[in-house]
């Protein structure tokens, strides 16, 4: 059996699952039986031939270098593509409930939940290829199932419909997709505000704020979370448990557009909101995938202070918070801080140490690091400033993400 076969084989089947094609309707589209795809799926028959190449690719909408090619089928599929965002805009874009219903196939909450436990975690490990291809699928269920939903559920199904949302406007964002990471957010706005529920109006505020800071519109995020934030202070003294960790992530979220809008008042005014809530947190607090704590609130510190230019008090205040609290956090937090930290020795000129980090967030988290233009900024700054073994490790990392100076 031949080698080069049987590498294309394996990457066809590997795209054609990820596009969550079965076997019978990929054979249909390319034009082929389903016994002449089991052959080139094994390696059995090689799929060389121009027209049929062409054919194959353009189906599963990657270049026909991703099946031939062997670093630019490792760089295809580490990333979230076009294609995958295009079907969360689609997903974004239809009205299931519209459509004649089968009730016994009306989603449960319990399948939605376990749906939403399943991204969020790769959200948290920041394994983005997985949320993009499960995620439309996601939002067409929690948008039937707040359809279907009895009365008594009705609270608990929207819930999950604006966690959906949110984790769709937050990957998108990711990517710089930020108007199809707009849409994403205020549907989540509209889901929250149709039951009235604290928890899904500060959930849905974050996203809309986080979508009117990348789009520039900082007074309009900053007057959103204060706003929601007020809101929620009355209830917090017979709901600490329940709130706490939200109303303080809404402050997070305002020291962060305060900072992009170069207001260090107000981000320092929103910071020390955000330690207060912080320090009040007990074990049992719920924390509704936020991770908030002493340690979020210190990290966003030093992220609000790269953001008002400001990145020697940055590291300054970087070298006061405990490495053993950063280690036990999820991933995508993890990497975030450091693509902050590396920023700030970058605008320092500690070129080393800004690439020792990227190093270390890329062993972490590499889809973060191979994926992200925030990354790909960085990667060619430090191919420019680095030299030696260091140096060379740069540009092992700038290989794998497809990045030329």
């Amino acid at each position: 059996m031949d080698n080069q076969a049987r590498a294309i084989g394996r990457r066809v089947r590997y795209w054609r699952l990820r596009r969550n094609l079965d076997r019978q309707r990929f054979a249909d589209m390319v034009g082929r039986s389903t016994s002449w795809l089991d052959k080139i799926e094994k390696g059995e028959r090689n799929l060389l031939r121009l027209p049929m190449l062409d054919r194959v690719a353009e189906v599963l909408g990657i270049d026909p270098a991703a099946l031939t090619d062997g670093s630019v089928a490792r760089r295809a599929a580490r990333c979230v593509d076009r294609v995958e965002v295009q079907t969360i805009r689609e997903a974004l874009s239809s009205y299931p409930a519209l459509s004649a219903r089968n009730s016994e196939q009306d989603p449960t909450l319990d399948r939605v939940a376990a749906q939403l436990r399943h991204i969020d975690q790769a959200w948290l490990s920041s394994r983005y290829t997985v949320v993009a291809r499960y995620l439309p699928q996601l939002l067409r269920e929690a948008q039937m199932l707040v359809f279907s939903a009895q009365p008594s559920y009705q609270v608990a199904a929207s819930r999950a419909l604006v966690v959906a949302y949110r984790l769709a406007s937050s990957v998108l964002l990711k990517f710089e997709t930020n108007d199809v990471a707009w849409l994403a957010a205020d549907r989540a706005m509209n889901a929250a505000l149709a039951v009235d529920d604290t928890l899904a109006l500060a959930r849905a505020t974050r996203g809309v704020a986080r979508s009117l800071t990348s789009t520039g519109q900082l007074t309009s995020a900053i007057n959103a979370l204060t706003g929601m934030a007020d809101r929620m202070r009355p209830e917090l003294t017979t709901r600490a448990d329940e709130l706490l960790s939200l109303y303080g992530m809404l402050y997070l979220a305002a020291s962060i557009a305060a900072a992009r809008h170069e207001d260090a008042e107000t981000a320092l005014i929103m910071h020390q909101h955000a330690s207060a809530a912080a320090e009040n947190i007990g074990p049992n607090h719920e924390t509704h995938q936020t991770v908030f704590g002493p340690t979020n609130v210190a990290l966003h510190r030093v992220a609000a202070l790269v953001r008002l230019h400001e990145p020697g008090k940055a590291l300054e205040y970087a070298r006061d918070i405990d490495p053993r609290s950063i280690s036990v956090l999820p991933p995508e937090r993890r990497v975030n801080y450091m693509f902050d930290l590396s920023t700030a020795y970058t605008e320092t000129g500690h070129y080393m140490e800004a690439a020792r980090t990227l190093v270390e967030a890329e062993r972490v988290a590499p889809e973060e690091v191979h994926c992200r233009p925030l990354a790909h900024g960085l990667l060619r700054v430090m191919l420019r400033n680095t030299s030696g073994e260091l140096g060379r490790s740069v540009q092992w990392i700038a290989s794998r993400a497809g990045v030329t100076v």
